[in-house]
């Protein structure tokens, strides 16, 4: 069929009108498309993060020291007479009493001697008597002149010996009967005894080398802490420069060798007044009530002890504080803009599970506790409250409208969900 030159015109005219219908219905559906994807990002929300509101307050100062547990009191327990054990009085581990008896020693010997002591007393004590009669006599002879001056002195000398060989016979009894009550072996404190080196039918002797048994007293106990004499120097300076205010607390906490932590404080004793030239290092001694004997001598501990007051610091959690490559503390806070912003801090030292910030912020600044891996430096986010968990200190006043750490790490606002269904 042949078209004619009109149909052929109306033709290309129609297919030139279809043609930019499309490209326009395509224009139009590519911007409808752009316009709503610009206006759901819109309407996405900043990103959410945790903030504490940094507030200034006076922390103390701790130092984790390392030490060893030593008994209050310790007695190595040894005869002070010689003699043969008859009896074992206690028993191995348990716990003795001031006085108590411990030993029994064959006391024939010592009751022989207190015998012969008193024997001997008695003697001398009628010598004494008989030189005292005869001065008496000799005291008038001479005032009649029936015998000579010389005489009365002499007489009179022999009284003044007689006396004193009472007295030392006296001091025999005495030296006797002590030596008898040294036959019983009773101890010199209280505590906990240990394992016995002698048995019954061992023969001891007076003050001999080995003890025949060890109490200690164990509650309540010590803990000697070593300090490197380098950090006793900086903490002095430190507190001559008033960099650190002096602290009144003496409480000692002490973690375990398991890790756990000991549940009474104890409470700073005294500290050593010269430098051990062995180690470089000044000891410390701390007490602590022991009343279940959890503490035994000789066991490694770590004590926190409080070294003194730091003003004006701020307690930041750990987790908000990052380092840079040189070792330089960084912090993410979010400024009145909303606005990601870094700011490097001083904090060397920590208190718990927070770093103590001595310098770089300022009272109020909002401080990135949760989310510091999603901020970016100039991100605008949405700051809410940071939650702690369950048991741990809050280190800084948190901003109003506190939320729990669901409502702040999981539910989405009410813009996002908004921004969600658009989209």
């Amino acid at each position: 069929m042949k078209l004619t030159k009109r149909g052929a015109t109306t033709l290309t005219v129609c297919t030139l009108v279809l043609s930019m219908a499309l490209v326009g219905c395509s224009k139009n559906t590519e911007q409808n498309q752009q316009g709503k994807g610009q206006q759901a990002q819109q309407q996405m929300p900043p990103t959410q993060v945790g903030v504490l509101v940094a507030q200034p307050q006076s922390v103390e100062s701790t130092v984790e020291l390392s030490g060893r547990t030593s008994a209050y009191q310790i007695s190595d327990v040894r005869p002070q007479a010689s003699g043969v054990i008859l009896k074992r009085l206690f028993t191995e581990g348990s716990y003795v009493r001031e006085g108590q008896a411990l030993y029994e020693l064959d006391d024939r010997t010592n009751k022989a001697a207190v015998d012969t002591a008193k024997a001997a007393l008695l003697r001398q004590q009628a010598n004494l008597n008989a030189l005292r009669v005869k001065e008496g006599r000799y005291r008038q002879l001479v005032n009649t002149n029936a015998i000579s001056k010389q005489e009365y002195d002499d007489v009179v000398a022999q009284v003044k010996l007689a006396e004193a060989d009472v007295q030392a016979g006296q001091a025999s009894l005495q030296n006797a009967q002590i030596n008898l009550q040294y036959s019983t072996i009773r101890a010199p404190i209280s505590g906990q005894t240990g394992r016995s080196s002698v048995t019954v039918g061992a023969l001891v002797t007076a003050n001999q080398a080995q003890a025949l048994v060890t109490i200690q007293q164990l509650d309540p106990i010590y803990i000697d802490i070593h300090q490197s004499s380098t950090e006793m120097i900086r903490l002095r300076q430190q507190l001559s420069q008033g960099a650190l205010g002096q602290s009144h607390n003496t409480k000692v906490k002490l973690k375990l060798e398991d890790g756990s932590i000991y549940p009474i404080e104890g409470k700073l004793a005294f500290s050593d007044a010269s430098v051990d030239p062995a180690t470089g290092s000044v000891t410390l001694r701390a007490i602590f009530s022991n009343p279940n004997q959890l503490l035994l001598p000789g066991m490694f501990a770590n004590a926190q002890v409080v070294q003194g007051v730091v003003s004006n610091a701020y307690l930041i959690p750990q987790a908000a504080v990052t380092r840079t490559p040189i070792g330089q503390a960084v912090v993410m806070l979010v400024n009145a803009k909303g606005v990601v912003e870094t700011r490097p801090v001083q904090a060397n030292s920590v208190q718990g599970n927070n770093w103590i910030v001595t310098s770089g912020l300022n009272e109020g600044d909002k401080v990135i506790v949760d989310g510091v891996t999603k901020a970016k430096e100039g991100m605008p986010v949405q700051a809410t409250p940071f939650a702690p968990d369950a048991g741990q200190a809050q280190p800084a006043a948190a901003p109003a409208q506190e939320k729990s750490a669901e409502e702040t790490t999981d539910a989405p606002s009410s813009d996002a969900k908004t921004a969600t269904s658009k989209a």
